[in-house]
C-alpha cells in the first residue's frame, strides 16, 4: 500500500527579532545571522493510504505547524514533505471563508479552493447545505453565524469534495452534540471508505476512537510514535507526572 503522506526530516524555524533597537544596533543585528526558533525538527513519519494518525502534545508543541506544512499553508525550513492526493483541511475556524459573502457563496469558492469544477460543485451544493443543516441560513453573510454554524459549513464542504485525506484540527469540539456526533459517523464512513484521516485534538478520547496510530510531539521533535492508544497513554501518563510536579511546587 502506497504512503499518501510522507514527512522526511522535517524542520520549520522562525527568525527571532529583537523588538526596537536604535539604528546602528539594528545595522549590526542585520549583519549578523538571526537567532532562530525551531516550531519543527528532524520530523519524520509516512501516513499510508487508508490509515488515520492522531497528533498529540502539549500546546506550543509544534502540532498546527505540522498540519500548516501538509496543506501547504507554509513551507518546511528543512526536509521534505509528499502529499499524494486530493486534501481537504478543517484548521482553523472559518479558515479560506470571507465574513462578508454568504454561506452559499462561501461554498462555492471552498469548493474551487479544494479543486472541484463549477459543475461538481452545482452537483454537491444540496447535500453540502443539506448535511449543514443551516437552511435558508446559507444565503445570510458569514458574519451573521455563530461559530457553531460557520464550523458545520466548513466541516460540511470539507467532507463533501471526497478528499483523499482529510486533516482536522481542533475544530469539532464547537457546535451541539447532535452535530457532533454527526460529524464522527460521516468521519467514521470516510474511513471505512479507504480514506486518510490526519488529525489533531485535546479530546484524547475521540483520537483513540478515530484512528489508528499516534504521533507524540514535544517541544517540535517526535517523542513517540506507535499504535494510537500506547501514545495517547503514555502521553496521558507523562502529563500526570508533570502536573503533579506542578502541583507539588505551588504546595510547597
Amino acid at each position: 500500500m502506497e504512503d499518501i503522506v510522507v514527512f522526511d526530516n522535517v524542520a520549520k524555524y522562525f527568525h527571532t527579532h529583537s523588538g526596537q533597537m536604535l539604528l546602528r544596533d539594528r545595522l549590526f543585528h542585520w549583519m549578523r545571522p538571526a537567532p532562530r526558533f525551531y516550531a519543527l525538527r528532524g520530523v519524520s513519519f509516512a501516513i499510508r493510504r487508508g490509515e488515520s494518525l492522531a497528533v498529540v502534545g502539549q500546546n506550543g508543541a509544534g502540532k498546527s505547524t505540522l498540519l500548516n506544512i501538509a496543506t501547504g499553508l507554509c513551507l518546511p525550513s528543512e526536509g521534505t514533505v509528499e502529499i499524494n492526493g486530493r486534501l481537504a483541511a478543517l484548521l482553523e475556524l472559518g479558515s479560506g471563508f470571507h465574513p462578508d459573502l454568504t454561506g452559499a457563496e462561501n461554498i462555492r469558492i471552498n469548493a474551487a479552493l479544494l479543486g472541484l469544477r463549477r459543475r461538481q460543485t452545482h452537483q454537491r451544493f444540496d447535500q453540502i447545505v443539506e448535511f449543514s443543516e443551516l437552511g435558508n441560513f446559507i444565503y445570510e453573510p458569514l458574519r451573521t453565524y455563530s461559530a457553531g454554524m460557520v464550523m458545520r459549513l466548513a466541516f460540511s464542504v470539507a467532507v463533501n469534495v471526497d478528499p483523499d485525506i482529510l486533516i482536522i484540527d481542533e475544530v469539532l469540539g464547537v457546535g451541539d452534540q447532535s452535530f457532533f456526533q454527526k460529524c464522527l459517523e460521516r468521519i467514521l464512513e470516510f474511513r471505512h471508505g479507504g480514506k486518510t484521516l490526519l488529525c489533531v485534538s485535546h479530546a484524547l478520547n475521540t483520537l483513540e476512537g478515530l484512528c489508528d496510530r499516534g504521533l507524540w510531539l514535544d517541544h517540535g521533535r517526535v517523542l513517540k510514535a506507535g499504535p494510537v492508544q500506547q501514545v495517547v497513554e503514555e502521553y496521558k501518563r507523562s502529563n500526570g507526572v508533570a502536573q503533579a510536579l506542578t502541583s507539588a511546587q505551588t504546595v510547597a
